[in-house]
């Protein structure tokens, strides 16, 4: 025989239940493209938060501006002056280069917080976490091109060719977001984000200083020119110089953005398997 108070009790229980719930619909599931922008807004707001992030953006880019400036310029081209012409666009590749690293530490910060577990447990698109980090350094990377280009403005660069200016900071922007693809796989196999910072640095320093940024390489011995001439950031110094001066060196051109290809189709799935092999 059935106990109506017991029945009542559970009545009473699933009303109070249903009360507590929302009444609301749940919101939709995100699209991919609301994820990683929401994700490339929160690196902004990172930035915002925590200024001193902007350091590297920021500070590096006039501190190397004016130290190579002035103190190779009068032996490397007679003055300052006319030194610039020849180092701006290198300093503009070596800037954003350096700052490359920052993806792969600041990944690697989120999964020794936790931050990144939390964020495989919501109903996303995986990947966002990681695709919109990368847009929200894109915007670190620009800032920190039009510093160095406003600089040596000031200083008396004066580029040829503005559209050349334009594709030459599309270029870099390309360059920077595939080689970011290789810290990201740092990111997730490293153990701390400053192992990420020391490993980074030694790959990055050999190639911004063994090419053409600071010198022509016929002033190198000959197995450094051969290192020089294979190197990356060459072609992509060279293929700056020359659309910053009104010409266009397809070869070099083409040459890096295979490269970025290549770099891309081998990390950034690695990075992607990886991130989901975790936890």
């Amino acid at each position: 025989m059935t106990d109506p108070a017991g029945t009542s009790r559970a009545a009473i229980a699933e009303g109070a239940l249903r009360s507590a719930l929302s009444s609301r619909e749940r919101p939709q599931r995100p699209n991919v493209l609301s994820a990683s922008l929401t994700f490339a807004w929160r690196a902004l707001l990172k930035i915002k938060h925590v200024p001193e992030q902007l350091f590297d953006a920021v500070g590096n880019p006039i501190i190397f501006t004016l130290l190579f400036t002035y103190l190779l310029g009068g032996a490397m081209a007679g003055s300052p002056g006319a030194y610039l012409q020849f180092l701006i666009p290198g300093i503009l590749v070596q800037t954003v280069l350096l700052i490359t690293s920052y993806t792969g530490f600041n990944l690697n910060t989120d999964i020794s917080k936790g931050v990144a577990d939390r964020f495989r447990s919501m109903p996303i698109w995986r990947p966002a976490v990681i695709v919109g980090a990368l847009l929200g350094d894109m915007v670190r990377y620009t800032l920190a091109s039009l510093i160095v280009l406003l600089l040596g403005l000031i200083l008396g660069f004066r580029p040829e060719s503005v559209p050349g200016v334009l594709l030459s900071l599309v270029l870099i922007l390309v360059f920077a977001f595939s080689v970011s693809w290789i810290w990201t796989t740092l990111g997730l196999v490293a153990r701390t984000p400053n192992t990420v910072l020391w490993v980074s640095t030694l790959i990055t320093f050999p190639l911004t200083f063994a090419s053409n940024i600071f010198v022509e390489p016929k002033t190198m011995p000959g197995w450094l020119q051969s290192f020089v001439a294979f190197n990356p950031v060459t072609h992509l110094v060279t293929a700056v110089r020359g659309l910053m001066s009104g010409t266009l060196p397809a070869g070099d051109s083409a040459w890096l953005l295979v490269g970025c290809a290549v770099l891309v189709t081998v990390f950034a799935p690695a990075t992607m398997y990886l991130y989901g092999r975790r936890g």
